[in-house]
């Protein structure tokens, strides 16, 4: 992901001025609900689930900081429950993506988010939810903000997939989303926007959005009137840890903690883009952030005795070698020969090749019917350090195949060979091109885990031709002016290195029905309805 931090930074370029009028009803709303009769779950007996999504959160350092005594919270949730060191997130490993799955149930090809950059065939310009700062000076800034703030939940999310604040509230249930980015809830919210931004004509008076009851957004809506100080722009505008981590203390004193809150820590992220994977800075700032939040109950035995915890990552990361040239795989250069549309202006009619950067992977679209995607493959398998490169035939067969590669794998579902998931395929071809071995009829990963699933997902997400690429660890794709991370970490593709997060579960014996955060959302839904 990253989406999260990546959104922050564009918001601190487009959305500063933004920030001294903008504010949403969601503070108001608990003041006056409070003074009310109020049913919630604490009210009822009924045990909370507290979801803590801790960005880029891995096993490895995380048992390093646990070990130095860096991580006492998740050490004590831990050794009170379950531990699954090992769990498989979404693809592409962009945070926009993964929390899509996470709260729909569904891969891309059925929730519709593709990444954090792609390409929409429909609207014929690139969607852009916020990626680093490069690209914020060459885009339009209102349009990132109506993205991120209101099109990737109220449109682009598909509205035939359910999220689980959704499924709650059509139960009687009530949810809430503190700082996530995909939070689509039954219950309206909405955004002021200041007079001088209306005026443009560009953006309303007010932005409404749909979110869970208890609703928490940066600087935009917050629960707690006294969580303001935290807005200001050293801050990042409120999307921290520590932010969370007082929104979801604050429900718990009040006594509204509802049946299901989501809580989302984006702070190790940053610092693992930064510092690299090994990182345990960001680890002890969350597990602080988390102190907070268990200490809201006076003890943390009787925390976990008054809600189910679940601390999550999201997607992993990769160490990025630190030597630009070594490090960084620029694919224009490949594709050369074709028009390569500009980021800075609109989508040309004569325009025949656009490329979307997700760090380490990349949509590569075809927009000029007389490009054949297969001309585009054989290009790209110039570069050998791309990993996948996989593009769809004319029957929607999934077609992959490697950098330096002539060798060709293809599937698609159905058929009798059967993975550790109960997904059935028909394969033809190379299968080492995506590391799984077969042993009567049945599919074992690799390197690549639920690797048919997850590409079948980003192969079916949107419209239009394109080619999905991702490259081997240690290497990042750029952009125009997609942000590089030399030296620290990255992710977005489909190994195991991005792909493997962690999960502590406290106050239950239950677990997922798999340990992919695609099976999570029934699972929770299992959790509150018990």
């Amino acid at each position: 992901m990253s989406m999260k931090n990546k959104v922050t930074v564009v918001l601190m370029l487009s959305l500063l001025l933004l920030i001294l009028g903008c504010r949403a009803d969601s503070s108001q709303q608990l003041k006056q609900q409070s003074v009310n009769p109020h049913h919630t779950a604490n009210q009822m007996g009924k045990k909370p689930v507290i979801v803590i999504l801790i960005d880029s959160l891995m096993d490895k350092p995380l048992q390093e900081a646990i070990q130095e005594g860096r991580a006492p919270a998740m050490r004590f949730l831990l050794h009170q429950g379950q531990y699954f060191p090992q769990v498989v997130s979404s693809f592409p490993t962009m945070s926009v993506t993964i929390d899509s799955t996470l709260l729909t149930g569904t891969y891309a090809d059925q929730h519709h988010v593709p990444g954090l950059v792609w390409y929409s065939d429909q609207k014929k310009r690139m969607i852009l939810y916020g990626n680093g700062a490069k690209e914020a000076l060459k885009i339009d800034q209102l349009q990132v903000f109506n993205d991120a703030i209101y099109q990737l939940n109220q449109v682009q999310l598909n509205k035939k997939t359910k999220t689980i604040h959704e499924a709650l509230a059509d139960k009687g249930k009530e949810s809430a989303s503190i700082n996530a980015i995909v939070f689509r809830g039954r219950t309206e919210h909405s955004l002021k926007v200041p007079r001088f931004i209306a005026n443009s004509n560009r953006v309303p008076e007010q932005v409404k959005i749909t979110g869970p009851k208890w609703f928490s957004y940066a600087t935009f809506a917050q629960l707690d009137p006294g969580n303001s100080w935290n807005t200001s722009p050293w801050k990042k505008l409120g999307m921290n840890d520590e932010f969370s981590a007082k929104e979801t203390a604050f429900l718990i004193n009040q006594k509204k903690l509802p049946n299901l809150t989501i809580t989302y820590f984006p702070g190790n992220d940053n610092l693992a883009h930064r510092k690299g994977p090994t990182q345990l800075e960001g680890i002890e700032k969350a597990d602080q952030a988390l102190q907070t939040v268990l200490n809201a109950y006076g003890s943390w035995e009787e925390a976990v005795q008054n809600a189910t915890w679940i601390v999550l990552g999201d997607s992993g990361q990769s160490a990025v070698y630190n030597d630009r040239q070594a490090a960084t795989v620029d694919i224009r250069p490949l594709l050369g020969h074709y028009r390569i549309a500009k980021l800075n202006q609109p989508v040309r009619s004569d325009d025949q090749i656009v490329i979307a950067a997700n760090e380490r992977m990349a949509y590569i679209y075809a927009i000029d019917n007389n490009v054949d995607l297969s001309d585009v493959v054989k290009l790209l398998q110039h570069e050998n350090k791309l990993d996948i490169i996989a593009m769809k035939d004319g029957k929607n067969n999934i077609q992959v195949t490697k950098g330096r590669n002539g060798s060709l794998f293809s599937y698609y579902p159905g058929g009798k060979f059967t993975d550790e998931y109960g997904q059935s395929w028909t394969l033809s071809g190379e299968t080492n091109l995506v590391d799984i071995t077969i042993n009567n009829n049945r599919i074992k990963y690799g390197k690549y885990p639920d690797v048919l699933a997850r590409l079948h997902g980003a192969m079916n997400s949107h419209k239009g031709r394109y080619v999905v690429v991702t490259v081997q660890p240690g290497y990042e794709l750029v952009g125009e002016s997609s942000p590089t991370h030399i030296g620290g970490g990255a992710h977005g593709s489909l190994h195991e290195q991005d792909s493997l997060v962690p999960l502590i579960i406290s106050g239950t014996n239950t677990r997922p029905k798999t340990l992919r955060i695609v099976d999570i959302k029934d699972w929770l839904l299992q959790l509150v309805n018990e």
